[in-house]
């Protein structure tokens, strides 16, 4: 190995599924870097609204032969390639990435370390920070594919976003606008309605509190072309009413109660899937002009614990925790 590469690394890990008290600061090895993958010095990590499921072991029969301890979780991050494997091509050594290493048996990003499959790691697009980079993969996927390829979304078209102001949400604002859309943001909060009115809603309107109804009528009174659905809440399904007959829904799995359609309105639940081409659109898209991805709190990693508790209330956009 060369000498910039240890045989040990620190990791906020577990040795058994459980409460935020199972994560801590551990001493593990660094991963074996695999032909078709790179090893990446990770700088920054994503900390997912799903992390805490990860933790207690609802993922575990997703992870390929089975969960291995001391477990380091983390979906996606970003930092610099320090090795790469020898199928590999495209990529180099020093070069600054961002990627996905979901249900990995290698471990994942809340470590100093991580590995990745080349093909779910693309480089970070002109423009972001590495620590916005690093909020970018899981979310970016999932708020891309929902809008071009579920909704198959076209220039003029109206959408609504409902959870415009989270993750997913916000990144599916500024992408469906790249598109043409006409948007509607349905957002949580006065500072999610502040944020998605920032990044160029044509209209917004807050969930709990404002009047969803009236909002939806006066936007789209000949109803929408499609919903994102991001989140659950009691005015969501008062807003969907507005999408108009042969419309499309769509859902990433894990929104509970999963959105219903009516008549001929399609509702589809996905997932993101990371492969060249979807990471290749997201920096194309991001690159195009001005963009923001919103960091609602950088924690240190010795923060692991806190941040994935403080990931289920109210914030706005995605955290990241700081590794390096």
């Amino acid at each position: 190995m060369p000498p910039s590469i240890p045989d040990t690394m620190k990791a906020a890990a577990l040795d058994h599924f459980g409460g935020p008290e199972v994560l801590g600061i551990k001493t593990v090895s660094v991963p074996t870097c695999g032909d078709d993958e790179l090893l990446i010095r990770v700088a920054v990590a994503g900390v997912g609204a799903w992390d805490f499921m990860e933790r207690e072991g609802q993922m575990a029969e997703f992870v390929p032969g089975g969960p291995r301890f001391p477990y380091i979780p983390g979906t996606d991050g970003a930092g610099e390639v320090v090795a790469v494997g020898k199928a590999v091509q495209g990529f180099k050594e020093g070069d600054r990435v961002y990627g996905t290493a979901f249900n990995s048996n290698k471990g994942g990003f809340y470590a100093q370390f991580t590995v990745v499959k080349a093909r779910q790691a693309a480089r970070i697009p002109k423009g972001l920070k590495i620590e916005q980079a690093a909020a970018l993969a899981a979310d970016g996927i999932t708020a891309l594919q929902g809008v071009e390829e579920h909704l198959q979304l076209k220039a003029g078209q109206r959408l609504l976003i409902f959870g415009a102001s989270g993750g997913v949400g916000h990144l599916a604002l500024q992408f469906a606008k790249r598109l043409g859309a006409q948007v509607l943001a349905i957002a949580s909060g006065e500072d999610g309605v502040e944020l998605a009115r920032r990044l160029g809603a044509d209209a917004v309107v807050e969930g709990r509190q404002g009047d969803v109804d009236k909002a939806c009528r006066e936007f789209a009174p000949d109803g929408f072309d499609g919903a994102l659905v991001l989140a659950s809440g009691d005015t969501c399904e008062v807003a969907l009413k507005h999408v108009r007959q042969g419309g499309r829904i769509a859902h990433p799995n894990g929104v509970v109660p999963p959105p219903k359609g009516s008549g001929s309105v399609k509702v589809i639940a996905y997932d993101g899937i990371a492969h060249p081409q979807a990471l290749q659109r997201i920096n194309e898209l991001i690159e195009a002009g001005p963009f923001h991805l919103e960091i609602g709190h950088l924690y240190a990693m010795e923060e692991a614990a806190k941040a994935q508790q403080e990931v289920r209330k109210h914030h706005l956009g995605k955290f990241a925790m700081r590794i390096h």
